[in-house]
């Protein structure tokens, strides 16, 4: 069954000065998700912020926290950051030796599991751990900065890993440089959850953000709206303290 679209505002491209009212506006704006990107200054060439963050701002919202670690070593991070709120804990397969270990450190922490893969990384990285997944995040810039160009060699990437996926209760999300002017091919594609930085917070104001989700939640189902006949399926959804679908 084709999954519903997902809009995940990252709010590394929020203003920090006043992370809360972002997080807060986003929410009222429509954002199903909340994207975290997690950067270490090691893993990639950025320093963002940590778990500490994560736990201030878990109280402006009840929508899913999905936090993309990019930091290396991970595993070490893995219980503090479910403490701090996390939903979603995506780490890297480039990240560490013991991808199938850090996925059961994942589950066992009561959290849905995910992968991301840099552009460069094949999609076999995920082959033998794909019934331990939740997620599949695929990379469409390099890891490390917001505000970076769309990489479309990564669409045939998408369209191998949605095959790969078959009929699992995965979701494949896609981050980077995603815009109302590629979502449609990147939900062709067949991603169902995309991730959205620059283009959410273009503005200043909760009816801006209000505008840029819809308008990249309408290209996504648009380029979908044929494969939808069988009905969507519901989202990750917190309801009473539970994480539910």
């Amino acid at each position: 069954m084709t999954k519903e679209i997902i809009i995940a505002p990252s709010i590394l491209a929020a203003d920090f000065a006043r992370l809360g009212e972002e997080v807060a506006a986003i929410d009222a704006a429509g954002a199903d998700w909340i994207h975290c990107d997690v950067m270490d200054g090691h893993f990639v060439p950025n320093i963002s912020y940590g778990a500490e963050i994560i736990k201030a701002i878990r109280p402006v919202t009840s929508k899913i926290f999905d936090v993309h670690l990019m930091i290396a070593p991970v595993d070490p991070y893995l219980e503090g950051f479910a403490k701090a709120g996390a939903d979603v804990i995506t780490v890297h397969a480039e990240a560490g030796p013991h991808l199938d270990r850090s996925l059961q450190a994942i589950r066992a922490l009561g959290k849905k599991a995910g992968v991301s893969l840099c552009p460069a990384t094949p999609e076999g990285a995920i082959e033998y751990v794909l019934d331990r997944l939740d997620l599949v995040l695929v990379m469409t810039v390099n890891p490390g900065f917001g505000g970076q160009s769309f990489l479309d060699s990564q669409l045939e990437k998408i369209r191998r890993v949605r095959r790969m996926i078959g009929d699992r209760p995965i979701r494949l999300e896609v981050d980077g440089g995603i815009t109302r002017d590629n979502a449609a091919a990147v939900a062709a594609a067949g991603a169902d959850t995309l991730v959205a930085g620059s283009a959410v917070f273009r503005g200043n104001s909760s009816a801006d953000y209000t505008g840029n989700i819809a308008a990249i939640r309408v290209a996504a189902e648009a380029a979908r709206a044929p494969v939808l006949r069988d009905g969507p399926a519901r989202p990750m959804q917190l309801r009473e303290g539970a994480l539910i679908r």
